[in-house]
């Protein structure tokens, strides 16, 4: 089945007790038994819901994976990975990775000797290099949030195992429909699916996906301990959102496309960070890995351009956190989805106080054009 129909028709297809095309909202805590020790499948919606179960095994079905796991939020999926390994462990992650993925390792998992080194990924001899008795996992975005670098998943995967460890790679900018890394021998892929997964900015969840049995009875162990689920409505909600998945990329691609030609040709925008430009240094890796570009552009304003007033001047395009969303959203990476990364480490890998991301959303794309113009022309600095 081709994923256009996989994202309408995968997981659980309908109800078949009813014949409702719609998987119902179990908005349940607990299931009757009809003696000790027997029950229907389910026990404790905690540990297992007939609709967050669909939503699982859809994710698990778009992924090509073993089994699929949803949680209360992408960081919960991600923190759920990694409690995976264990104190003295070591995981290499990409050196401009969302903040919240740094915060977590260098804030929390720290204080239980887990330990992280920020590599750029994009260089397999440097990852090569990095991996020493200790590296468990290489954790990877491709392409990173914020800076868009490709990472060539094959190739670290296929250095994972030669060492015997696991690659884990954050899926969220490209969801399954544009690329598949467990197909590229990735063993977990994880989802903000609060992104474009929902596709509506009105629900937060995170997906995990696993390719192995061993890997799948680990996680769900994981999941069923900490109990970090998500809940039968939003799990119905991220379904349906799931389902228009094919359409809206496809227009989001459309208008990001057109917007990247716009920027790289605009005098107020130094660089262009997107990797459907084919000046891009990760074009050609991306193009043979996915299946587009995405959506997710960042541009660095020239100095003689007013940040602030930039953001003050779009009226259309909303400022904020997130992105996935129909909506088009910018942020201001430096003090808002990367503040939690020192600013040492922020001006080393790129992400520098003039740079600007832009989650570009369905819109009419000369009106998103028109916005983004008028803000540039309000910033000149005179």
């Amino acid at each position: 089945m081709d994923i256009e129909s996989l994202l309408i028709h995968g997981g659980v297809d309908g109800d078949k007790t009813t014949g409702a095309v719609n998987v119902p909202i179990y908005q349940t805590s607990t299931y009757r038994q009809s003696e000790l020790g027997v029950n229907s499948g389910y026990e404790y919606s905690r540990t297992g819901n007939p609709t967050r179960y669909a939503l699982e095994k859809l994710i698990s079905d778009l992924e090509g994976g073993y089994a699929g796991y949803a949680f209360a939020s992408g960081m919960a999926a991600i923190t759920a990975a990694l409690m995976l390994f264990k104190s003295g462990d070591k995981v290499l992650i990409s050196d401009n990775v969302y903040g919240g993925s740094f915060r977590v390792l260098d804030k929390v998992f720290k204080n239980f000797n887990l330990e992280y080194e920020l590599v750029d990924t994009s260089n397999e001899k440097l990852v090569e290099e990095k991996v020493t008795d200790n590296v468990k996992a290489i954790f990877i975005e491709t392409p990173t949030n914020p800076l868009m670098t490709i990472t060539d998943i094959k190739k670290i995967a296929g250095i994972a195992k030669n060492h015997g460890i696991l690659t884990i790679v954050d899926n969220t900018f490209m969801t399954p429909y544009l690329q598949k890394p467990i197909e590229l021998g990735a063993d977990i892929v994880v989802h903000s699916a609060t992104k474009y997964l929902g596709g509506h900015s009105d629900l937060v969840a995170g997906l995990a996906v696993v390719n192995s049995k061993e890997l799948a009875e680990k996680l769900h162990f994981i999941q069923n301990s900490t109990g970090g689920v998500l809940n039968p409505f939003d799990s119905w909600l991220l379904i349906r959102g799931i389902k228009t998945l094919s359409v809206r990329m496809d227009r989001h691609i459309e208008n990001a496309r057109y917007l990247a030609e716009f920027l790289k040709n605009h005098p107020a925008v130094e660089k262009v960070y997107y990797p459907g430009l084919e000046d891009h240094p990760g074009y050609e890796i991306h193009k043979k890995q996915a299946n587009g570009a995405g959506a997710i552009i960042s541009f660095v304003l020239k100095e003689s351009f007013n940040i602030n007033e930039f953001f003050k001047g779009v009226e259309l395009i909303t400022l904020g956190e997130s992105l996935g969303g129909v909506e088009s959203l910018i942020s201001h990476p430096a003090t808002m989805t990367h503040a939690s990364i020192p600013a040492e480490i922020r001006q080393k890998v790129g992400i520098v106080d003039n740079l600007i991301r832009l989650s570009v959303g369905i819109e009419n794309k000369k009106d998103l054009v028109q916005d983004i113009e008028k803000a540039l022309n309000k910033s000149k600095n005179i």
